[in-house]
């Protein structure tokens, strides 16, 4: 059922390049049509999970001589991811069911592109980690190429193709390292956990950690590595935008979390602080320079720098041993996995909302709008929700997140985490402030806004929002599968 899940994307992609004549309108459903199934799909594989533990496994080999196979399972770190990812996927499908050009090879695109995404949270081998990690950069790059807006699109597209092409790079260099450290040789992602190659100190353990974390690092992205991520979402379309902000930089975290952490225990606590640091860094940074943007979509973006940043705290909290007791670093690791889900869920939402502003004026630069309220009422309101959720307001995944990282992370490093806390401060006047701009005051449009959400818009938008109040809410159902996969993260780091 998991390679079912993975691959029903890429063949309906398959179908798409080869089926010419199909109708625009036909080519629209049958994408939101597979997009659903394999959201049951995960949804049935999340229902007969039976963890803790790696369920859903197939491991078969692939290529024996290299120690790599195709080996892929889930368990609760990559099953909630899984299913944002196909969650996200849907809602940008039926986003698109008007109004998208090309819409036959974009649907196809978007397509293989899910196929990348969920192939990356299943895989248990790092060759195959790697391969969908290299396929996502190439496919996310034809997004903004190709159907990217504004005359600097090619080159936003180039500037996050070499970006995150470098860091792939280094990111396999830290791979083969962990290989040729191993005994036996194996790239098996479960062999290496249970037996890190690199312990017992010496200069290679740090080096391979750190080409593990510049590569993922670019990805998440972290200061200083982030300048590739406001030109790429400002000239992306709206749901390409959506997925890079909800899945792709999750590609990152969830690296840190699967990989760096539990396959070099030793050098992650020795270097915790480092990663600590970076997130704090990240979390003020983000923070602050959206609050300088005038470009509603670029501030979005930098918001997105700032709640990883909150992540990389965590998990770098989660490395001290000494002074901490093992409820609090697993209270962190499982803030930091819920915070992927619930930045996912928002910033995902608030890319689309973007694209609305887009559509209608052409321009996402706040001071050309103004009194939206009036005469958009529905996009008034889900924007401010949105908003309201990214701001972190209790009922909202966003605090269930950030509650949980800054208990757990306040322990092992009560100054970073108070400086951390003050981009919750900056974030809220921010959105407050982006609110004001857009929907009060007197109205202000660069061209008759026309309609407001179209049913489309409204049902992509809806959900991903209704589902960030679900967790916020009733959060359980989510943690009960997340708590027992991040107390075994913790478990590994205290080796």
């Amino acid at each position: 059922m998991l390679s079912l899940t993975v691959f029903l994307p890429l063949a309906a992609a398959l179908v798409l390049l080869a089926w010419r004549g199909l109708p625009d309108a036909a080519v629209r459903w049958l994408w939101g049509a597979v997009s659903g199934a394999d959201l049951a799909l995960v949804a049935a594989l999340w229902a007969t999970y039976d963890g803790p533990g790696i369920g859903h496994e197939t491991d078969r080999p692939w290529i024996p001589g290299a120690g790599a196979g195709y080996h892929i399972g889930v368990d609760g770190l990559s099953l909630p991811l899984l299913a944002l990812t196909a969650t996200v996927f849907l809602a940008c499908a039926v986003y698109s069911l008007r109004g998208q050009r090309d819409i036959r090879r974009f649907a196809a695109l978007f397509l293989a592109l899910q196929t990348t995404c969920l192939g990356l949270f299943a895989a248990l081998d790092l060759i195959l980690f790697f391969l969908f990690f290299d396929l996502s950069i190439v496919g996310m790059y034809l997004v903004i190429a190709g159907w990217g807006h504004g005359e600097q699109a090619a080159r936003s597209a180039l500037k996050f193709f070499l970006y995150t092409f470098v860091g792939s790079l280094a990111l396999l260099l830290g791979f083969i390292g962990l290989y040729a450290a191993s005994d036996p040789h194996t790239f098996d992602i479960t062999e290496l956990t249970a037996d890190p190659p690199l312990q017992g100190g010496g200069a290679a353990g740090p080096l391979v950690l750190l080409a593990i974390a510049v590569g993922l690092a670019v990805k998440t992205p972290t200061f200083p590595f982030h300048t590739w991520l406001p030109p790429a979402h400002t000239d992306a379309p709206a749901a390409g935008s959506a997925v890079l902000a909800a899945i792709l930089l999750k590609m990152g975290t969830y690296g840190f979390v699967r990989i760096a952490m539990p396959i070099l225990p030793e050098d992650w606590r020795a270097h915790a602080m480092v990663f600590v640091a970076v997130g704090v860094v990240s979390a003020l940074y983000g923070a602050l320079v959206a609050l300088a943007q005038s470009s509603f979509k670029r501030m979005v973006a930098y918001t997105s720098v700032n709640h990883m940043g909150y992540v990389l705290l965590a998990l770098g909290a989660a490395g001290f041993i000494a002074g901490t007791d093992e409820q609090a670093r697993s209270t962190a690791v499982t803030g930091a996995v819920v915070q992927m889900v619930s930045h996912g869920l928002v910033t995902g939402a608030l890319f689309l909302l973007a694209g609305v502003l887009m559509d209608r004026g052409g321009t996402y630069e706040m001071d050309a709008w103004g009194g939206l309220a009036g005469p958009m009422p529905r996009f008034a309101a889900l924007t401010a929700v949105a908003a309201f959720a990214g701001l972190g307001l209790p009922g909202f995944s966003g605090f269930i997140a950030e509650f949980q990282i800054f208990a757990g992370s306040l322990g092992a490093v009560p100054v970073a985490t108070a400086l951390a806390l003050l981009g919750i401060l900056v974030t809220a006047g921010l959105f407050l402030w982006a609110l004001h701009r857009l929907f009060l005051g007197a109205r202000r449009e660069p061209k008759p806004a026309g309609a407001d959400l179209r049913p489309a818009e409204l049902l992509s938008v809806a959900p991903l929002l209704a589902l960030s109040l679900l967790i916020g809410v009733l959060p359980r159902w989510l943690l009960d599968t997340v708590e027992p996969a991040a107390r075994a993260v913790v478990g590994l780091v205290s080796r």
